[in-house]
């Protein structure tokens, strides 16, 4: 990762963050003790103390989150640093979190599952942690996110290993919301690979606000980062389902992955129109489409940025800048069009057949009386539409001139100021420039413009099977034997010694092999080995990630002088474990839960079916009204009703559509 001590306009950003969210918890903190303290107290001097000490704190928290949303606006700090004449692009800023020690819980469950000496897994824990650390400050290129993708795979692995889904490991994960900057606290592994996915996404809208927008290359560039990052928004979209953060709600989500691809179709536009923007009829058409495009994916985005329960929590500047590129390239589209009907004549050498169809697909209907032939024939028609669609493109820039002199945050964005002004300063001297005696006459309205593009823009998914990366707990042994899910007695040692060239069992499997048709006479049996046990080690060597073959050879090279062998037998893993899991979202309503399961030992005959398990159980009516609320998550015994119904472990922890 990058230094975190450098100071660059990008850190230094991040460091107002952290600052404003520890700042955001205490006085969240403060608020909740006084509500408890309001809801408390009878004494009506007390009460009055409270509530004004309330409105402070309420105070206070409104003006953090302005500061919060400033620095959601700070785009100037993220784009090229090449001078550029063009309304800058937003990044997502990236979340925040606190340090998290692995080394405990790690060591103790190697220990205790594995029955391994943790001692030598301190340098992979390490190292994990390490990992963790970087990702706090990933460098703003492929190089971070390859990084975070890595950190996010590796968690794959963690997760296989240590994780159970019948327990929790006592390592409390925290997490800033993007927007809000309240932490969400959770003993779930699913909380830390929601949040890196979210980064990632991040992490690629900075790349794509930070590429050389005056170039081709740069433009592609810019395209590529938004669609991926779309694509990586989509897919933490899908997989997790119910994170308890307001930025990683679907519906805001949703909102984020429909904004990176509307900046994705206003780099597209800036591509098209790179090489300059020729004064020909055909050109114009084309471009006319393509802007109306960008314009109306801005109107998208704008209409779902004040749809709730988003609009408590987007930021302000970015719904109002949504509506100012709406409405600036919408005026784009009108004065391309305005352009083709004031300059451009019918002339005999031209294609009146193409000119006529390509004009017709710009209009769904022609304003009353006017036909599209007649219309490209007759100079005087063409003039009278030519000015409605400029007025209709002054319009359109005024609005978006007030609206950015409205909002605080964006009139200080001087290039954005700059380029509403100069594309507003064009239009009107275009309308100037037509003759203006008959302007009392004209009633003829600009009629709306269809947008169409040839250039799709959709998600780019994550490609994290292009990242390599090696399992740091490589030694417990392959991940589909050595698991968090799977029970193993510790290792026995079993001295054998071959008898008439024979060892009295056959191996079968592949890494780690297993005992297969033990004789129950020969020595090893004797000695306490089993059928279906498996070998982790021969003579003192590792031989869990050997083959049938290789263990064989180490059995028998040594002739007929005994050996020592470790082995390990799979235990029953239907015995249910007592399990308490809280989170806990500072200030956020309805997200504050306890679930206790208490489970009982499993007493029924093997013979007997599974329990099914029943998905996780919807908060109930009153439930919802409650600060805190105990659930239980029955499972129903199949084949049996006089067992009393037992308790589900997490049926749905260990999955990724899930997230409590």
């Amino acid at each position: 990762g990058c230094n975190p001590l450098a100071e660059t306009g990008r850190s230094k950003l991040q460091n107002q963050r952290a600052v404003l969210n520890q700042q955001i918890l205490r006085a969240v903190r403060m608020r909740a003790g006084a509500e408890n303290l309001l809801r408390a107290t009878t004494n009506n001097k007390v009460r009055e103390q409270v509530l004004l000490e309330l409105s402070f704190v309420n105070s206070d928290l409104q003006i953090l989150k302005e500061e919060l949303e400033g620095l959601n606006i700070s785009v100037e700090v993220y784009q090229n640093t090449e001078e550029t004449f063009s309304i800058p692009l937003v990044p997502l800023g990236l979340k925040e979190t606190k340090e998290v020690d692995f080394t405990l819980p790690l060591k103790d469950f190697i220990l205790e599952h594995y029955s391994e000496d943790s001692s030598e897994y301190e340098d992979e824990i390490a190292d994990l942690m390490d990992l963790r650390q970087a990702c706090r400050t990933p460098s703003r290129d492929g190089a971070g996110i390859e990084m975070l993708m890595s950190y996010f795979l590796q968690l794959g692995y963690v997760e296989t290993r240590f994780f159970p889904p019948t327990r929790h490991m006592g390592v409390l994960f925290t997490w800033y919301d993007s927007f809000t900057g309240v932490p969400v606290c959770q003993q779930n592994l699913l909380l830390e690979k929601a949040s890196i996915l979210f980064n990632i996404g991040a992490l690629y809208t900075q790349i794509g606000t930070r590429c050389n927008r005056q170039t081709q290359a740069g433009l592609e560039n810019a395209v590529d980062a938004f669609q991926r990052a779309a694509g990586v928004l989509s897919y933490l979209k899908e997989t997790f389902t119910h994170t308890p953060s307001y930025d990683m709600s679907p519906a805001m989500l949703n909102v984020l992955v429909k904004m990176m691809l509307a900046q994705a179709q206003e780099c597209v536009f800036e591509q098209i129109g790179l090489p300059g923007i020729r004064n020909e009829f055909f050109t114009l058409v084309k471009m006319t489409q393509e802007v109306a495009k960008v314009g109306e994916v801005y109107m998208l985005v704008n209409t779902a940025m004040n749809q709730e329960p988003v609009k408590e929590n987007i930021p302000y500047s970015w719904s109002k800048l949504a509506q100012i590129k709406s409405d600036h390239y919408k005026a784009l589209a009108h004065y391309f069009i305005a352009t083709i009907l004031c300059d451009h004549e019918l002339q005999s050498s031209d294609d009146e057949d193409q000119q006529e169809k390509a004009f017709s697909q710009l209009y769904d209907y022609m304003p009353e009386g006017l036909k599209v032939l007649t219309v490209l024939k007759d100079k005087v028609q063409r003039k009278q539409l030519g000015k409605a669609h400029l007025r209709k493109a002054i319009v359109c820039h005024e609005e978006a001139l007030r609206v950015c002199g409205l909002c605080k945050k964006l009139r200080n964005i001087d290039v954005l100021q700059e380029v509403l002004t100069a594309a507003h300063k064009r239009s009107l001297l275009k309308y100037a420039q037509q003759e203006t005696e008959d302007d009392f006459l004209s009633l003829i309205q600009a009629p709306d413009i269809i947008p169409k593009t040839e250039h799709k823009i959709e998600t780019i998914a994550p490609q994290f099977s292009k990242v390599k990366v090696k399992d740091f707990f490589h030694k417990l042994g392959p991940l589909t034997v050595f698991s968090a899910k799977q029970r193993w007695t510790a290792p026995r040692t079993i001295r054998i010694q071959q008898e008439a060239g024979e060892l009295g069992f056959s191996l079968k499997g592949g890494s780690p092999v297993q005992i297969y048709c033990l004789d129950p006479a020969c020595s090893a049996a004797s000695m306490g080995l089993k059928e279906g046990d498996y070998i982790v080690s021969v003579g003192g060597v590792d031989c869990k990630w050997l083959g049938v073959n290789e263990v064989l050879e180490k059995l028998k090279s040594v002739g007929e002088q005994p050996i020592e062998m470790e082995v390990i037998s799979c235990q029953d893993t239907t015995a249910s474990m007592h399990s308490k899991s809280a989170t806990y979202s500072v200030g956020m309503q309805k997200t504050y839960s306890l679930i206790c399961l208490a489970m009982e030992e499993d007493k029924t005959d093997q013979t007997k079916k599974a329990p099914l398990k029943l998905p996780f159980l919807s908060w109930g009516t009153k439930n919802r009204q409650k600060a805190a609320s105990t659930l239980c998550l029955p499972a129903a015994v199949a084949g049996s009703s006089q067992i009393k119904k037992k308790l589900s472990p997490f049926t749905l922890l260990n999955t990724e559509s899930s997230l409590y």
